[in-house]
């Protein structure tokens, strides 16, 4: 049986592995081996290693590692800290196969451990862009891993120009979008039972994380968007940002909205999130969910700063340049107009079809482990 391992730190990438967990569970030639780490450990950001458990997932290793701080520092020397711990995990777990997803500094570390332990890395949302720190790992990953996975064919071909060989590069589509296909989410009534809405009330869902290299920044951009959201006066949903530099700031200026028309969550199980994206008018700040998933949805996207810069958009999105709080009002108020409504609903997503996870799954299952996987030579 070939083993799986899986690396999860963040909200993001567990959208992304979710749906190959549930695919590898029901087969009968694989298992996997689940590494959780970093913010789904902490309870100031909704412990979400306990929503996986109760989910019916296996967790096989829990590796603590973020020092207090939440600044470039404490971020940089975490890391540091994860790759000693999970260079002992991998090498007790010995999976066949380590898959990482997406961009964060804690799947790069999985490459790093991966690579220099002779275990095959495959690699999901390969080839992709980003306006930070975040745009760097991606493609410093792809450097290490030996498999990659993207979501379209334009990012397949950034990653063979990397001087990829062909044969390691797939295009598979973005297997978080399967879920929201397949109708995996939290119907309405129950939405509006657990999160005491009344039917038809309009909502805004928002998210806005610090953007690591405006760290001293992220308190003062956090404000011009509570501002906003407060002056538009719909109910929204607001959820706490990663645990990057800079969201201690940003925390503490969420920690202020109690009595106002924001209510705040530390942490959503997944389906409760896709379901507020089902069924919210906007959402607002600088989250991927926006970009990648909101399409699917129909969903209208405020996506304010550089976060997101370089990533293909569909129709539904308004971007925002600057932490203006008139500018951002400006743009919600826009994404709320029955016109532009109507042009979200139609958007065409580019991240895929809602059918990777059976590709990507097969890929895992079925390709060679041997030292062409394992010796990598530039394409050119």
């Amino acid at each position: 049986m070939r083993k799986i391992g899986l690396l999860t730190g963040s909200r993001g990438e567990w959208g992304y592995i979710r749906p190959i967990l549930r695919e590898i569970e029901e087969s009968q030639d694989m298992g996997y081996q689940l590494i959780v780490t970093h913010m789904q450990l902490l309870p100031e950001f909704g412990m979400a290693v306990n929503e996986i458990e109760r989910e019916g997932f296996t967790v096989h290793e829990k590796l603590y590692m973020t020092l207090d701080g939440y600044n470039n520092i404490t971020m940089t020397k975490s890391l540091g800290l994860l790759l000693v711990e999970l260079t002992s995990t991998l090498a007790r777990l010995k999976p066949d196969i380590l898959l990482l997803a997406g961009d964060r500094g804690e799947q790069l570390m999985g490459a790093i451990a991966g690579g220099h332990m002779g275990i095959p890395v495959a690699h999901i949302q390969a080839g992709e862009l980003s306006g930070n720190i975040d745009g760097i790992v991606r493609h410093s990953i792809t450097k290490l891993a030996h498999i990659h996975f993207a979501a379209n064919e334009e990012f397949a071909e950034r990653v063979r120009k990397m001087g990829e060989q062909d044969f390691r590069v797939f295009n598979t589509g973005a297997p978080q979008l399967d879920e929201l296909v397949k109708g995996d989410y939290t119907p309405l009534a129950e939405l509006n039972a657990k999160f005491n809405l009344q039917p038809e009330e309009e909502i805004l869902l928002a998210v806005q994380h610090p953007v690591t290299e405006e760290e001293e920044a992220a308190g003062a951009h956090i404000q011009e968007t509570i501002a906003a959201l407060k002056n538009i006066g719909l109910k929204t949903m607001m959820i706490y940002p990663n645990a990057d530099a800079g969201s201690a700031e940003v925390r503490k200026e969420l920690q202020k909205l109690k009595g106002t028309n924001i209510q705040l969550y530390r942490n959503l199980p997944r389906r409760d999130y896709l379901g507020l994206m089902r069924s919210a008018r906007a959402i607002v700040g600088n989250s991927s969910s926006g970009i990648l998933e909101a399409p699917s949805f129909g969903l209208a996207c405020v996506n304010i700063g550089r976060r997101q810069n370089g990533r293909p958009q569909a129709d539904n999105v308004i971007n925002v340049v600057e932490y203006n709080r008139q500018g951002i009002e400006d743009a919600i108020k826009t994404a709320l107009n029955p016109g532009f409504q109507q042009v979200a609903r139609a958007a065409v997503n580019p991240y895929g079809d809602g059918q990777s996870t059976k590709r990507i799954v097969n890929i895992l299952r079925t390709i060679p482990i041997d030292s062409r996987l394992l010796n990598k030579e530039m394409a050119y």
